[in-house]
């Protein structure tokens, strides 16, 4: 089996500043000559960084999904809605478009982006060799999807507007929306601090 040669195994270093690529051994300095930004030859605790991200993302997607992300009060009643309560009220209203919309993009989505950074993760820690191409592939699926990711907090907004339409009632942001939001900026962030490269680094 041939050995695979990367820009590391050959000596060379990407500036993550302004993506040129040096050879080591021409750098007397750790710093990119170009942009003068500091050289690594992968991010710097990458997998340490991912990692406590990605359980602080999956320990706050219980709580955004089983707290109220908003209360509403009228002259009659006061209401505590969940994700999940809200879908349900606009599929028995029948509006399943937008309960759709706000299923995908406040529930699926995020379970997905977080598994998938999972798999990821666990295949750079074991070094493994299989799949390579696949798995780099998924990361960059979850990178792509990343940038979409404030849709999720757009769908809350509608469901907070749609309750907003009722005449003499007004909404309050609930725990649940806070943590929903700290959900996704934690995948975004994760996503940006894993070092793709690893997934290519032989086995140590």
């Amino acid at each position: 089996m041939i050995a695979l040669q990367t820009g590391k195994s050959l000596g060379l270093i990407l500036c993550l500043e302004c993506r040129a690529t040096v050879r080591a051994l021409d750098v007397r300095y750790p710093r990119c000559p170009r942009c003068h930004a500091h050289l690594h030859p992968r991010k710097p605790h990458s997998l340490a960084l991912t990692t406590a991200l990605l359980l602080c993302a999956a320990v706050l997607y219980i709580p955004a999904n089983l707290l109220p992300v908003m209360y509403t009060r009228t002259v009659f009643d006061e209401e505590k809605d969940t994700i999940m309560s809200g879908v349900l009220v606009m599929l028995h209203s029948g509006s399943w478009p937008i309960a759709v919309l706000v299923f995908v993009a406040s529930i699926v989505v995020p379970m997905l982006k977080i598994l998938a950074l999972v798999v990821v993760l666990f295949s750079a820690w074991r070094g493994s060799a299989r799949y390579r191409t696949q798995r780099s592939e998924l990361y960059r699926m979850v990178e792509f999807i990343g940038r979409w990711s404030m849709l999720d907090v757009y769908a809350i907004s509608l469901l907070v507007a749609l309750v907003q339409i009722r005449s003499l009632a007004s909404v309050a942001v609930g725990w649940g929306a806070l943590a929903f939001g700290a959900v996704v900026v934690l995948t975004m962030v994760a996503a940006r601090t894993f070092d793709e490269r690893l997934l290519w680094d032989p086995p140590p």
